[in-house]
């Protein structure tokens, strides 16, 4: 049964890809279903709006471990079928940047900032982000994937910041 599910999160995402906005309501608006990988627990939900030239992105995940801190990422790929993730490729980068902090030059255009759950494993925080886009075009990420990881992200060693497994993965389509 899960893996019909994540069939269906994938083919939902490459109609997005297909121009058929109207099918999910929006342009401006997109949504990941996050899953756990293989011996994990975490899921939730993470909406992301397009404002202007930035995205507010918008988390609501629980079942990590409590007052942690977990490497998050936008991947090149929309594909959460791997029992680790891996199928989701590697960070989103269209400039072919090095790895880097969020909100510093240069980094991935898929470095988002680290997720710090509670004492009840719940991570609910909510940014904005520059040089991703739910509109299309080459910043797109629409049809990609976010990815959480076990363990922070360092925001130097390269190529992925040291986080650790992937512990979840949501595809991401238009709302």
């Amino acid at each position: 049964m899960r893996r019909v599910g994540w069939l269906l999160v994938v083919a939902l995402g490459m109609l997005s890809l297909g121009g058929c906005v109207t099918l999910f309501g929006g342009k401006d608006r997109a949504i990941a279903v996050v899953a756990p990988t293989q011996g994990h627990q975490v899921g939730g939900t993470v909406w992301l709006e397009q404002r202007g030239a930035r995205v507010m992105v918008m988390v609501d995940l629980h079942g990590l471990p409590p007052d942690s801190e977990h490497g998050f990422h936008v991947h090149e790929l929309g594909d959460c079928s791997a029992p680790d993730a891996s199928s989701a490729g590697n960070h989103f980068n269209p400039d072919g940047q090095p790895h880097g902090h969020y909100s510093a030059s240069p980094h991935h255009a898929g470095d988002l900032p680290n997720l710090k759950a509670d004492s009840r494993g719940i991570a609910k925080v909510s940014f904005e982000m520059d040089g991703i886009s739910v509109w299309p075009g080459p910043r797109s990420i629409i049809g990609r994937a976010l990815v959480v990881q076990s363990g922070s992200d360092d925001y130097r060693s390269q190529p992925d910041g040291n986080g650790g497994s992937r512990v979840a993965c949501g595809v991401i389509g238009l709302q």
